[in-house]
Protein backbone atom coordinates (compact mmCIF):
# COMPACT_ATOMS: atom_id res chain seq x y z
CA UNK A 1 0.00 0.00 0.00
CA UNK A 2 3.02 2.02 0.67
CA UNK A 3 4.98 1.51 -1.95
CA UNK A 4 1.47 1.69 -4.75
CA UNK A 5 1.18 5.46 -2.72
CA UNK A 6 4.62 6.25 -3.23
CA UNK A 7 4.87 5.43 -6.74
CA UNK A 8 0.95 7.63 -7.22
CA UNK A 9 2.32 10.24 -5.68
CA UNK A 10 5.46 10.80 -7.68
CA UNK A 11 8.45 10.47 -5.12
CA UNK A 12 10.08 7.57 -6.17
CA UNK A 13 11.13 9.74 -8.94
CA UNK A 14 12.22 12.32 -7.58
CA UNK A 15 14.22 10.09 -4.93
CA UNK A 16 15.87 8.46 -7.72
CA UNK A 17 18.20 11.72 -9.06
CA UNK A 18 19.26 12.45 -4.94
CA UNK A 19 20.48 8.99 -4.35
CA UNK A 20 22.32 8.89 -8.02
CA UNK A 21 23.93 12.18 -6.97
CA UNK A 22 24.23 10.69 -3.46
CA UNK A 23 26.29 8.02 -5.36
CA UNK A 24 28.43 10.24 -7.16
CA UNK A 25 29.47 12.23 -4.01
CA UNK A 26 30.51 8.86 -2.58
CA UNK A 27 32.27 7.84 -5.80
CA UNK A 28 34.52 11.68 -5.45
CA UNK A 29 34.53 11.13 -2.21
CA UNK A 30 36.34 7.50 -2.15
CA UNK A 31 38.59 8.41 -5.12
CA UNK A 32 39.87 12.08 -3.01
CA UNK A 33 40.49 9.80 -0.16
CA UNK A 34 42.49 7.10 -2.35
CA UNK A 35 44.32 9.93 -3.86
CA UNK A 36 45.22 11.80 -0.47
CA UNK A 37 46.54 8.20 0.90
CA UNK A 38 48.74 7.50 -2.12
CA UNK A 39 50.02 10.75 -2.97
CA UNK A 40 50.54 10.73 1.18
CA UNK A 41 49.25 14.47 1.04
CA UNK A 42 48.52 14.77 4.95
CA UNK A 43 52.05 13.94 5.76
CA UNK A 44 53.53 17.01 7.32
CA UNK A 45 57.40 18.17 6.00
CA UNK A 46 60.63 18.05 8.35
CA UNK A 47 64.01 18.57 8.74
CA UNK A 48 65.98 15.39 8.18
CA UNK A 49 66.75 13.10 11.70
CA UNK A 50 70.11 13.71 11.95
CA UNK A 51 72.43 11.04 13.89
CA UNK A 52 76.18 12.27 14.84
CA UNK A 53 78.10 11.95 17.84
CA UNK A 54 79.06 15.51 19.73
CA UNK A 55 82.07 16.42 18.35
CA UNK A 56 83.53 19.92 16.82
CA UNK A 57 83.55 18.27 13.50
CA UNK A 58 79.77 17.45 13.88
CA UNK A 59 79.12 20.92 15.07
CA UNK A 60 80.82 22.31 12.40
CA UNK A 61 79.28 20.74 9.65
CA UNK A 62 75.56 20.95 11.18
CA UNK A 63 76.55 24.87 11.80
CA UNK A 64 77.96 24.69 7.91
CA UNK A 65 75.09 22.65 6.32
CA UNK A 66 71.86 24.47 6.89
CA UNK A 67 70.03 21.90 4.25
CA UNK A 68 70.59 19.33 6.83
CA UNK A 69 68.75 20.78 9.82
CA UNK A 70 65.95 23.18 7.44
CA UNK A 71 62.54 21.57 6.35
CA UNK A 72 62.99 19.74 3.21
CA UNK A 73 59.61 20.59 1.12
CA UNK A 74 59.15 18.42 -2.14
CA UNK A 75 56.64 19.29 -5.18
CA UNK A 76 53.31 19.64 -2.83
CA UNK A 77 50.89 17.62 -5.21
CA UNK A 78 53.39 14.57 -5.60
CA UNK A 79 56.35 14.81 -4.31
CA UNK A 80 54.64 12.97 -0.74
CA UNK A 81 54.63 10.02 -2.45
CA UNK A 82 58.26 8.28 -2.53
CA UNK A 83 56.57 5.76 -5.39
CA UNK A 84 56.48 8.72 -7.84
CA UNK A 85 59.43 10.54 -6.75
CA UNK A 86 61.29 7.24 -7.44
CA UNK A 87 59.33 6.66 -10.98
CA UNK A 88 60.46 10.62 -11.40
CA UNK A 89 63.80 9.66 -10.97
CA UNK A 90 64.01 6.85 -13.31
CA UNK A 91 61.98 7.43 -16.20
CA UNK A 92 63.23 11.53 -16.46
CA UNK A 93 66.51 11.66 -13.94
CA UNK A 94 66.46 15.21 -14.21
CA UNK A 95 64.48 18.26 -15.40
CA UNK A 96 66.14 20.49 -17.88
CA UNK A 97 69.34 18.48 -17.63
CA UNK A 98 72.36 20.27 -18.42
CA UNK A 99 75.01 18.57 -21.10
CA UNK A 100 78.70 18.90 -19.12
CA UNK A 101 81.28 18.96 -21.28
CA UNK A 102 84.21 16.05 -20.32
CA UNK A 103 86.76 13.62 -21.75
CA UNK A 104 86.53 9.98 -21.68
CA UNK A 105 89.39 7.91 -20.65
CA UNK A 106 90.55 4.31 -21.21
CA UNK A 107 91.65 2.16 -18.33
CA UNK A 108 93.24 -1.19 -19.01
CA UNK A 109 92.54 -3.42 -16.11
CA UNK A 110 94.76 -6.88 -15.24
CA UNK A 111 92.23 -9.44 -16.32
CA UNK A 112 91.69 -7.76 -20.02
CA UNK A 113 88.63 -5.75 -19.05
CA UNK A 114 88.34 -1.88 -20.16
CA UNK A 115 87.48 0.49 -17.27
CA UNK A 116 86.52 3.61 -18.74
CA UNK A 117 85.28 6.63 -16.84
CA UNK A 118 84.63 10.69 -18.10
CA UNK A 119 86.59 13.49 -16.88
CA UNK A 120 85.07 17.07 -16.09
CA UNK A 121 87.60 20.07 -15.37
CA UNK A 122 85.63 22.29 -13.25
CA UNK A 123 84.65 25.57 -14.51
CA UNK A 124 85.97 28.20 -11.55
CA UNK A 125 87.80 28.06 -8.25
CA UNK A 126 86.82 26.11 -5.61
CA UNK A 127 85.66 28.63 -2.58
CA UNK A 128 88.74 26.73 -0.16
CA UNK A 129 91.28 27.73 -3.11
CA UNK A 130 92.22 24.16 -3.10
CA UNK A 131 92.42 21.64 -6.54
CA UNK A 132 89.45 19.18 -5.18
CA UNK A 133 87.92 16.01 -7.47
CA UNK A 134 84.51 14.82 -7.16
CA UNK A 135 85.35 11.12 -7.47
CA UNK A 136 81.64 9.45 -8.46
CA UNK A 137 80.39 6.25 -8.36
CA UNK A 138 76.63 5.93 -10.01
CA UNK A 139 73.62 3.85 -9.76
CA UNK A 140 73.38 0.44 -10.77
CA UNK A 141 73.66 -0.05 -14.72
CA UNK A 142 74.36 3.63 -15.01
CA UNK A 143 76.98 6.01 -16.62
CA UNK A 144 78.11 9.30 -17.09
CA UNK A 145 75.54 10.05 -19.26
CA UNK A 146 72.13 9.95 -16.92
CA UNK A 147 70.93 13.22 -16.60
CA UNK A 148 71.16 12.62 -12.67
CA UNK A 149 74.63 12.48 -13.28
CA UNK A 150 74.77 15.17 -15.74
CA UNK A 151 72.84 17.70 -13.90
CA UNK A 152 75.06 16.82 -10.64
CA UNK A 153 78.34 17.16 -12.47
CA UNK A 154 77.42 20.46 -14.08
CA UNK A 155 76.15 21.95 -10.53
CA UNK A 156 79.75 20.25 -9.04
CA UNK A 157 81.53 21.91 -11.75
CA UNK A 158 80.15 25.19 -11.35
CA UNK A 159 81.35 24.96 -7.23
CA UNK A 160 84.81 24.74 -8.34
CA UNK A 161 84.82 20.88 -8.17
CA UNK A 162 86.75 18.78 -11.16
CA UNK A 163 84.55 16.10 -11.22
CA UNK A 164 85.53 11.88 -12.44
CA UNK A 165 82.37 9.97 -12.99
CA UNK A 166 82.55 6.08 -13.57
CA UNK A 167 81.03 4.51 -16.07
CA UNK A 168 80.08 0.24 -14.69
CA UNK A 169 81.48 -2.04 -16.76
CA UNK A 170 79.17 -3.00 -19.46
CA UNK A 171 76.67 -0.09 -18.43
CA UNK A 172 77.55 2.05 -21.86
CA UNK A 173 75.54 1.27 -24.76
CA UNK A 174 77.54 0.62 -27.99
CA UNK A 175 80.70 0.30 -25.80
CA UNK A 176 82.17 -3.87 -25.94
CA UNK A 177 83.66 -5.52 -23.33
CA UNK A 178 87.01 -6.76 -23.57
CA UNK A 179 86.88 -9.68 -21.12
CA UNK A 180 83.77 -11.67 -19.67
CA UNK A 181 83.25 -9.97 -16.75
CA UNK A 182 80.73 -6.84 -15.73
CA UNK A 183 80.07 -4.72 -13.15
CA UNK A 184 78.77 -6.21 -10.28
CA UNK A 185 77.29 -5.02 -6.96
CA UNK A 186 80.52 -4.56 -5.05
CA UNK A 187 83.43 -4.74 -7.12
CA UNK A 188 85.66 -1.97 -6.38
CA UNK A 189 88.47 -2.65 -9.35
CA UNK A 190 87.38 -0.24 -11.86
CA UNK A 191 86.47 2.59 -9.07
CA UNK A 192 90.15 2.13 -7.31
CA UNK A 193 91.72 2.27 -10.77
CA UNK A 194 89.98 5.59 -11.78
CA UNK A 195 90.92 6.94 -8.40
CA UNK A 196 94.45 5.78 -9.23
CA UNK A 197 94.95 7.74 -12.43
CA UNK A 198 93.30 11.12 -11.57
CA UNK A 199 95.53 10.88 -8.12
CA UNK A 200 98.33 10.44 -9.95
CA UNK A 201 97.13 12.76 -13.20
CA UNK A 202 96.86 15.59 -10.44
CA UNK A 203 99.31 14.66 -7.53
CA UNK A 204 97.81 17.97 -5.69
CA UNK A 205 94.22 17.50 -6.32
CA UNK A 206 92.11 16.21 -2.72
CA UNK A 207 89.21 14.14 -3.59
CA UNK A 208 85.62 13.85 -2.14
CA UNK A 209 83.97 10.46 -2.86
CA UNK A 210 80.33 10.43 -4.05
CA UNK A 211 78.09 7.18 -4.67
CA UNK A 212 74.78 6.87 -5.64
CA UNK A 213 73.01 4.10 -4.71
CA UNK A 214 74.64 0.82 -5.54
CA UNK A 215 77.62 3.42 -6.19
CA UNK A 216 77.20 3.83 -2.33
CA UNK A 217 78.30 0.29 -1.83
CA UNK A 218 81.18 0.56 -3.82
CA UNK A 219 82.81 3.81 -2.91
CA UNK A 220 82.59 2.69 1.08
CA UNK A 221 83.92 -0.37 0.29
CA UNK A 222 86.44 0.54 -1.24
CA UNK A 223 87.41 3.31 1.19
CA UNK A 224 87.18 0.66 3.62
CA UNK A 225 89.09 -2.26 1.62
CA UNK A 226 92.61 -0.52 2.25
CA UNK A 227 93.56 2.35 4.94
CA UNK A 228 95.88 3.40 1.74
CA UNK A 229 92.22 4.34 -0.39
CA UNK A 230 91.57 6.77 1.95
CA UNK A 231 94.96 9.05 1.32
CA UNK A 232 93.66 12.28 0.20
CA UNK A 233 90.48 11.64 0.66
CA UNK A 234 88.46 14.93 2.09
CA UNK A 235 85.45 13.34 3.10
CA UNK A 236 82.79 10.53 1.45
CA UNK A 237 79.21 10.89 0.88
CA UNK A 238 76.43 7.69 0.33
CA UNK A 239 73.29 8.41 -1.01
CA UNK A 240 70.32 5.52 -0.78
CA UNK A 241 72.23 2.81 -0.67
CA UNK A 242 71.25 -0.56 1.04
CA UNK A 243 73.96 -1.45 2.91
CA UNK A 244 73.91 -4.66 3.04
CA UNK A 245 72.91 -7.24 0.11
CA UNK A 246 72.31 -10.10 1.99
CA UNK A 247 69.70 -8.24 4.44
CA UNK A 248 68.15 -6.81 1.41
CA UNK A 249 67.30 -9.68 -0.73
CA UNK A 250 64.59 -11.20 2.04
CA UNK A 251 62.74 -7.36 1.76
CA UNK A 252 63.12 -7.59 -2.74
CA UNK A 253 60.73 -10.52 -2.19
CA UNK A 254 58.47 -8.76 -0.33
CA UNK A 255 54.87 -7.08 -1.77
CA UNK A 256 55.46 -4.32 0.88
CA UNK A 257 55.85 -0.72 -0.82
CA UNK A 258 55.85 -2.78 -4.06
CA UNK A 259 58.98 -3.78 -3.53
CA UNK A 260 58.62 -7.15 -5.66
CA UNK A 261 57.38 -4.88 -8.85
CA UNK A 262 60.44 -2.70 -8.26
CA UNK A 263 62.48 -6.16 -7.94
CA UNK A 264 60.84 -7.36 -11.21
CA UNK A 265 61.75 -3.75 -13.07
CA UNK A 266 65.16 -3.89 -11.95
CA UNK A 267 65.71 -6.92 -13.08
CA UNK A 268 64.27 -6.50 -16.87
CA UNK A 269 66.89 -3.70 -17.10
CA UNK A 270 69.89 -5.74 -15.88
CA UNK A 271 68.86 -8.73 -18.30
CA UNK A 272 69.07 -6.42 -20.90
CA UNK A 273 71.85 -4.74 -20.07
CA UNK A 274 73.67 -8.46 -20.42
CA UNK A 275 71.59 -9.66 -22.77
CA UNK A 276 73.31 -6.97 -25.01
CA UNK A 277 77.19 -8.23 -24.49
CA UNK A 278 76.16 -12.03 -25.08
CA UNK A 279 78.47 -12.58 -27.56
CA UNK A 280 81.47 -11.23 -25.41
CA UNK A 281 80.32 -13.35 -22.66
CA UNK A 282 79.73 -16.59 -24.70
CA UNK A 283 82.88 -15.93 -27.17
CA UNK A 284 86.21 -15.41 -24.51
CA UNK A 285 87.52 -18.57 -23.72
CA UNK A 286 87.72 -17.11 -19.96
CA UNK A 287 84.71 -17.14 -19.73
CA UNK A 288 82.66 -18.28 -16.59
CA UNK A 289 79.26 -18.05 -18.21
CA UNK A 290 77.84 -20.50 -20.37
CA UNK A 291 74.77 -20.67 -22.58
CA UNK A 292 72.52 -22.34 -19.53
CA UNK A 293 73.33 -19.60 -17.81
CA UNK A 294 72.56 -17.25 -19.98
CA UNK A 295 68.79 -19.45 -20.69
CA UNK A 296 68.26 -19.25 -16.65
CA UNK A 297 69.33 -15.44 -17.19
CA UNK A 298 66.55 -15.13 -20.18
CA UNK A 299 63.91 -16.53 -17.30
CA UNK A 300 64.55 -14.45 -14.18
CA UNK A 301 61.78 -12.04 -12.10
CA UNK A 302 64.40 -10.90 -9.73
CA UNK A 303 67.64 -9.60 -8.90
CA UNK A 304 68.41 -12.70 -6.67
CA UNK A 305 68.19 -15.16 -9.49
CA UNK A 306 70.19 -13.24 -11.71
CA UNK A 307 73.15 -12.17 -9.49
CA UNK A 308 72.74 -16.56 -9.02
CA UNK A 309 73.07 -17.37 -12.56
CA UNK A 310 75.28 -14.76 -13.96
CA UNK A 311 76.72 -11.93 -11.98
CA UNK A 312 78.49 -13.97 -8.61
CA UNK A 313 80.07 -16.27 -11.65
CA UNK A 314 82.42 -13.44 -12.99
CA UNK A 315 84.27 -13.48 -9.50
CA UNK A 316 84.05 -17.52 -9.08
CA UNK A 317 81.96 -16.91 -5.83
CA UNK A 318 80.43 -20.71 -4.93
CA UNK A 319 77.11 -19.34 -3.84
CA UNK A 320 74.85 -16.39 -3.65
CA UNK A 321 75.33 -15.74 -0.03
CA UNK A 322 79.25 -15.46 -0.32
CA UNK A 323 78.68 -13.30 -3.24
CA UNK A 324 76.41 -11.08 -1.32
CA UNK A 325 78.70 -11.57 2.18
CA UNK A 326 81.75 -10.40 0.11
CA UNK A 327 80.38 -7.50 -1.89
CA UNK A 328 78.79 -5.91 0.98
CA UNK A 329 79.84 -3.03 2.66
CA UNK A 330 78.45 -3.37 5.42
CA UNK A 331 82.23 -5.81 6.60
CA UNK A 332 84.18 -2.65 5.88
CA UNK A 333 82.10 0.71 6.71
CA UNK A 334 83.42 0.62 9.93
CA UNK A 335 87.00 1.18 9.10
CA UNK A 336 86.62 4.54 7.01
CA UNK A 337 87.75 7.59 9.42
CA UNK A 338 87.23 10.28 6.92
CA UNK A 339 84.43 12.38 7.36
CA UNK A 340 81.51 10.16 6.25
CA UNK A 341 77.81 11.07 5.27
CA UNK A 342 75.48 8.74 5.01
CA UNK A 343 71.44 10.20 3.23
CA UNK A 344 68.37 8.24 3.06
CA UNK A 345 64.95 8.45 2.74
CA UNK A 346 62.09 7.05 4.68
CA UNK A 347 59.84 6.44 1.77
CA UNK A 348 62.63 4.68 -0.28
CA UNK A 349 60.58 1.84 -1.67
CA UNK A 350 63.32 -0.03 -2.52
CA UNK A 351 65.72 0.07 0.79
CA UNK A 352 63.56 -1.83 3.90
CA UNK A 353 63.19 0.30 7.16
CA UNK A 354 65.53 -2.64 8.57
CA UNK A 355 68.66 -2.11 6.13
CA UNK A 356 68.49 1.83 8.18
CA UNK A 357 69.88 -0.20 11.48
CA UNK A 358 73.69 -0.48 10.18
CA UNK A 359 73.96 3.50 9.02
CA UNK A 360 71.69 4.77 12.12
CA UNK A 361 74.20 2.00 14.72
CA UNK A 362 77.58 4.05 12.37
CA UNK A 363 76.43 6.98 13.16
CA UNK A 364 75.93 6.39 16.82
CA UNK A 365 79.32 4.92 17.50
CA UNK A 366 81.54 6.54 15.06
CA UNK A 367 82.73 10.17 15.44
CA UNK A 368 83.50 10.56 11.92
CA UNK A 369 79.61 9.67 10.87
CA UNK A 370 76.37 11.69 10.13
CA UNK A 371 73.13 9.65 9.08
CA UNK A 372 70.73 12.23 7.90
CA UNK A 373 67.05 10.47 7.28
CA UNK A 374 64.70 11.86 5.25
CA UNK A 375 61.14 12.04 5.64
CA UNK A 376 60.57 11.88 1.82
CA UNK A 377 62.35 11.49 -1.63
CA UNK A 378 62.23 8.33 -2.50
CA UNK A 379 64.81 5.99 -4.17
CA UNK A 380 67.18 9.02 -5.82
CA UNK A 381 64.30 11.54 -6.33
CA UNK A 382 63.95 14.37 -3.22
CA UNK A 383 63.04 16.97 -5.88
CA UNK A 384 62.09 20.16 -4.97
CA UNK A 385 58.95 23.06 -5.99
CA UNK A 386 56.06 24.19 -5.38
CA UNK A 387 53.49 22.79 -6.31
CA UNK A 388 53.47 20.42 -9.73
CA UNK A 389 56.89 21.11 -11.61
CA UNK A 390 59.99 20.04 -9.46
CA UNK A 391 62.98 22.33 -9.96
CA UNK A 392 66.76 21.25 -12.15
CA UNK A 393 68.15 21.02 -8.61
CA UNK A 394 66.98 18.36 -5.92
CA UNK A 395 68.01 18.47 -2.45
CA UNK A 396 70.40 15.85 -2.70
CA UNK A 397 72.51 18.07 -4.91
CA UNK A 398 72.79 20.88 -2.59
CA UNK A 399 73.50 18.83 -0.11
CA UNK A 400 76.02 16.82 -1.60
CA UNK A 401 78.21 20.05 -2.19
CA UNK A 402 77.38 21.88 0.72
CA UNK A 403 78.70 19.35 2.92
CA UNK A 404 82.02 18.83 0.47
CA UNK A 405 82.53 22.64 0.87
CA UNK A 406 82.09 22.35 4.53
CA UNK A 407 84.21 19.68 5.05
CA UNK A 408 87.25 21.38 2.82
CA UNK A 409 87.20 24.77 4.86
CA UNK A 410 87.16 22.66 7.70
CA UNK A 411 90.56 20.91 6.45
CA UNK A 412 91.96 24.47 5.27
CA UNK A 413 91.34 26.01 8.66
CA UNK A 414 92.73 22.75 10.36
CA UNK A 415 95.91 22.89 8.49
CA UNK A 416 96.44 26.37 8.77
CA UNK A 417 96.31 25.93 12.42
CA UNK A 418 98.43 22.79 12.27
CA UNK A 419 100.60 25.25 10.42
CA UNK A 420 100.27 28.77 13.21
CA UNK A 421 101.02 26.25 16.20
CA UNK A 422 103.92 25.07 14.57
CA UNK A 423 105.56 27.69 13.66
CA UNK A 424 104.85 28.98 17.40
CA UNK A 425 106.17 26.33 18.95
CA UNK A 426 109.29 26.86 16.66
CA UNK A 427 109.73 30.53 17.62
CA UNK A 428 109.47 29.61 21.27
CA UNK A 429 112.11 27.15 21.07
CA UNK A 430 114.15 29.54 19.11
CA UNK A 431 113.48 32.16 21.95
CA UNK A 432 114.72 29.97 24.02
CA UNK A 433 117.46 28.79 22.72
CA UNK A 434 118.13 32.31 22.41
CA UNK A 435 118.00 33.36 25.98
CA UNK A 436 120.44 30.18 26.61
CA UNK A 437 122.85 31.32 24.37
CA UNK A 438 122.87 34.59 26.41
Amino acid sequence: IVGLSLRSSGKIPMMLPAMFDGMKLAAVATILYIIVRCLNLKSPTAPPEIIYQDTPLSHYLLKSCPMLTKEYIPPLLWGKSGHLQTALYGKMGRVNTPTPCGVRKFLPMQDGATATFDLFEALGDHSAGDDITMVICPGIGNHSEKNYIRTFVDYSQRQGYRCAVLNHLGALPNMELTSPRMFTYGCTWEFAAMVGYVKRAHPQTLLVVVGFSLGGNIVCKFLGENRLNQERVLCCISVCQGYSALRAQETFLQWDQCRRLYNFVLADNMKKIILSHRDSLLGMSSSNISDADLNRLSAATSLMQIDDSIMRKFHGYNSLREYYEKESCVHYIHKVTVPLLLVNSSDDPLVHQSLLAVPRTLAEKMPNVVFALTQHGGHMGFFEGAVLFPQPLTWMDKVIIEYSDAVCHWEKKRLVCQRSSRQHMNSCLQSKRETLSG
